[in-house]
């Protein structure tokens, strides 16, 4: 039992689960229209709410308190919120539908590859998935005129921290779901995140007891990070984003494999 619970670690050097992310791209093959069609979400918040409600909002604080425009506020936000989404999406409903009802892990078990292989090759395919969603929303923001740093290329690495933390909290908590209803569980967690985490308005609107709150949670952690860097106002605190996300994304993996092991060797 304890070689079954170091095997996440241990495999990260071998390469069996760059076969999972193989397959992911030959399913994709034929269906690129729906790979892609998380990016447009962001897109369309950002049209509607950045450009067309800042108008009449004109100017925020922004980090460091410096005013900055309200689509620049709001666009860090719409990407971090795009990485949580898209790692969401595939490591919840797709990972389930793998998982119970096509029976994919289990059949690839039949193959020298792992539990861990599986939880690793799946956590590989939401962060590919996401990086696709980053790209191409900064190549929109640089269209849009709102690159104001040279820091905006660490944007990506940042997006892909916030994708591995809530994939692999996802897959965790997937593994433990037993019916599609269990799902509305997850948006009672991802809507409310979305909405309160400082994406449209500085947190500064709450009281003081909800906004320490709010610092506490992990898309505020993503939002605040992916805002530093956009807008080019870093200082040391970006470090606690960074291990606070790290640390939630090994967590979610090591409860993953274990779970897999459970589930798919029982």
């Amino acid at each position: 039992m304890t070689a079954l619970r170091i095997t996440p670690l241990m495999s990260i050097g071998g390469q069996r689960w760059l076969r999972m992310i193989e397959r992911n791209l030959l399913v994709y093959k034929h269906g690129w229209l729906v790979l892609f069609s998380g990016f447009f979400e962001p897109l369309f918040y950002l049209i509607s709410i950045g450009f067309g409600l800042g108008q009449l909002v004109g100017d925020v604080t922004g980090p460091g308190g410096q005013q900055i425009p309200y689509t620049l506020f709001v666009a860090p936000a719409l990407l971090a919120a795009s990485a949580m989404n898209g790692a969401i999406t595939e490591s919840t409903f797709n990972f389930f539908f793998k998982l119970n009802y096509d029976k994919t892990f289990a059949s690839i078990l039949t193959t020298p590859m792992s539990p861990a292989d599986i939880s690793l090759g799946e956590l590989g395919w939401a962060l590919i998935r996401g990086a696709l969603y980053t790209i191409g929303f900064l190549v929109v923001m640089a269209l849009f005129g709102l690159v104001r740093s040279p820091l905006i290329l660490l944007t990506l690495p940042g997006a892909l921290l916030i994708g591995f933390a809530f994939a692999a909290v996802g897959m965790a908590a997937t593994s433990f779901m037993r019916s599609w209803q269990d799902f509305d569980l997850i948006q009672l967690v991802v809507l409310p995140l979305f909405l309160f985490s400082g994406t449209f308005y500085p947190i500064t609107a709450y009281p003081p007891a909800l906004q320490l709150f709010v610092q506490l949670t992990p898309l505020y952690q993503g939002v605040d990070l992916i805002r530093a860097l956009i807008t080019g106002v870093v200082d040391p605190g970006i470090l606690w984003h960074v291990v606070y996300l790290s640390v939630m994304g090994v967590i979610g993996l090591a409860i993953v494999a274990r779970r897999l092991d459970k589930l798919l060797l029982k």
